[in-house]
């Protein structure tokens, strides 16, 4: 699984002119899922989000996490994370897992993070064409991939 995080001071999914999805401060977390993906991904990138230092502490320092300033967070699945451009202009989402894998485990990614958080979580539509807007609060925009533990 490949994640974008990006902290937000406010964030919201729009599809079709509906209001999915809306937060205040947290993290908006666009969420790459790849065919070989597996419930020991989900469980350490949930783990390794809800406790990433990003926000900041009393002294100005970005020493809090999301557990700690107890703020809300969007999920919002992205299959372009997993694009290469090894090869010409047009990227390749071959990496990418397919709706009949990546829906179960986008599911369950959201129900960790849940659980992680012990609060709800904002989603996006699986599949849909979503405008997705945010105000970066930093800006701190952070890659983690399960597959290279970074």
């Amino acid at each position: 699984m490949r994640a974008v995080i990006q902290r937000v001071s406010r964030a919201s999914v729009t599809v079709e002119g509906q209001l999915i999805s809306e937060i205040k401060a947290g993290l908006l977390i666009l969420l790459g899922i790849e065919s070989e993906d597996s419930q020991e991904d989900i469980e350490w990138l949930s783990r390794k989000i809800t406790n990433l230092r990003v926000f900041n502490d009393q002294n100005g320092v970005m020493n809090a996490s999301l557990l700690d300033t107890k703020g809300d967070a969007i999920v919002v699945s992205q299959f372009t994370l997993h694009a290469s451009t090894k090869k010409g202009n047009r990227p390749s989402y071959l990496k990418a897992a397919k709706p009949d894998i990546s829906i179960p485990l986008y599911d369950k990614f959201i129900l960790q993070l849940e659980i992680d958080l012990g609060k709800n979580v904002g989603t996006g539509i699986f599949g849909a064409d979503m405008k997705v807007e945010l105000l970066n609060d930093g800006p701190v925009t952070i890659i983690i991939d399960s597959k290279n533990k970074e």
